[in-house]
């Protein structure tokens, strides 16, 4: 990385992207965003996890991760049924460019924490969601 990068806007996705946050942000939109974004953001935050992921596709997934959880987005997330959609589609499109990195895995413990935020009201995070 070039030392003549300048930080991200107090705007921008990946200043605003943290575990703790996206769990909150999960936590609050469990039934209005619905199982399928929650299952990509999760598949996504699992991938981010891993080790395996290289640097590059994490930055990706940061930047959807991040535009999730940012609290000015194009549409805002409160109106019904549109609110989610801008969101819906940055998790797609970085989900597509880093499908090769996906690992069942992940899709697994994504899916175990999409029933847990559906299946309780209020759920505690996870270890892994805190920093």
């Amino acid at each position: 990385m070039s030392d003549h990068h300048q930080p991200p806007t107090r705007y921008s996705a990946p200043s605003w992207y943290s575990a703790p946050r996206l769990w909150r942000t999960l936590r609050k939109a469990a039934v209005s965003a619905g199982r399928k974004t929650l299952l990509t953001a999760l598949t996504l935050f699992y991938c981010l996890q891993d080790r395996d992921t290289p640097t590059w596709a994490k930055g990706v997934i940061v930047g959807a991760l991040g535009y999730l959880v940012l609290p000015t987005d194009l549409i805002p997330d409160l109106i019904p049924g549109a609110g989610f959609g801008d969101d819906w589609g940055a998790l797609v499109a970085a989900l597509g460019t880093v499908a090769a990195y996906i690992k069942d895995e992940h899709k697994i413990k994504a899916n175990a924490q999409v029933e847990r935020l559906l299946g309780a009201e209020n759920p505690p995070a996870p270890p892994e969601f805190s920093e």
